[in-house]
């Protein structure tokens, strides 16, 4: 089989196609077939070596994958082969025609849902349900920001607020990609190039302030979220490149809490239960995932490249 590997970690250069012998499933295991992979901004820190981040060498990339059960391992008792599924995580990595995962990653993926939607479901969706609802504690009729909607994570997370009967507030830089964030179900769009968007919050939240923040970038926007703020508002920091400063005083005035979230950090019940939210919402519509580039698994190096450059919706790789 042909798989992308890393013999040390570096540029995008670093990754090659190479050709491997197929994994065979082991005791609670199954082999995928891929047909998609799902490309996130984690995969280019684990591949340079950012953030702290290592990983065992040499290292097939890639956490998410849609494709069809090829064959199991023994105690395998809720798929069998030929099953549609999407995969959050994996033993192998997903850029590679086959993929090794535990029972407990894969997930049954809709015969409505194309594989190359299926690839965005693991880190996107997850990270989203996770941020708003078991960190967030998100609530129905209660206002949220999402401080970069117009990624794979942002868009994920206007869809699953506009579910849960959220208000939605969204911000993304360039008019294209408002009007996608707003087409995606967000109750209002603010430019967050422009400084000035903070000046809008109150009066789209009748001078309360957002009562739940979902904050992509915190090194640029932190300082600056606490004080449009509800009373016992809740800010979570899902991603940041840098340090930030801000004002302690902002937190006692409203009884805020900044609640920090890493999707690796899940406990392993509560990722059963968002996936099982995700299969739901999956099935009957809810969730759409949106794909906006789709590159042959060749070009990863492009695909990370990409994913840097504030990428609107979701780059996959076809395999």
């Amino acid at each position: 089989m042909q798989a992308i590997r890393i013999h040390r970690q570096g540029d995008p250069e670093v990754m090659q196609l190479e050709e491997l012998a197929e994994p065979t499933p082991g005791p609670g295991q199954l082999r995928l077939r891929l047909h998609a992979a799902g490309v996130n901004p984690v995969d280019t820190y684990l591949r340079a070596g950012d953030q702290g981040y290592a990983v065992p060498l040499p290292w097939t990339p890639g956490l998410d994958g849609a494709g069809e059960v090829e064959a199991v391992g023994a105690g395998v008792d809720r798929f069998r082969p030929g099953d549609r599924v999407y995969c959050a995580g994996s033993l192998s990595g997903t850029y590679a025609q086959k993929a090794l995962c535990t029972q407990d990653q894969v997930h049954p993926l809709p015969a409505h849902v194309g594989f190359a939607a299926g690839a965005c479901l693991g880190v996107p969706y997850a990270t989203a349900y996770r941020a708003l609802f078991q960190r967030g504690g998100a609530r129905a009729g209660e206002t949220v920001l999402i401080h970069g909607a117009s990624g794979g994570v942002g868009l994920a997370a206007v869809q699953l607020a506009r579910r849960a009967g959220l208000r939605a507030i969204g911000t993304a830089s360039g008019a294209q990609e408002r009007e996608l964030v707003r087409r995606q179900g967000a109750d209002a769009v603010l430019n967050h190039a422009d400084p000035a968007h903070f000046d809008a919050i109150p009066g789209l939240t009748n001078g309360q302030g957002v009562d739940l923040l979902l904050e992509l970038a915190a090194h640029a926007n932190l300082g600056r979220d606490l004080p449009v703020m509800a009373r016992r508002g809740r800010v979570v920091v899902i991603g940041s490149r840098g340090t930030v400063e801000l004002n302690p005083r902002d937190t006692m005035s409203r009884d805020l809490d900044i609640r920090g979230m890493s999707l690796f950090n899940t406990p392993a019940e509560e990722m059963q239960q968002i996936h099982a939210a995700l299969g739901l919402w999956l099935g009957d519509g809810t969730l759409n995932p949106l794909v906006t580039v789709e590159l042959p698994l060749t070009q990863a190096g492009e695909a990370h490249q990409r994913v840097l450059q504030h990428h609107t919706g979701k780059i996959v790789l076809t395999i």
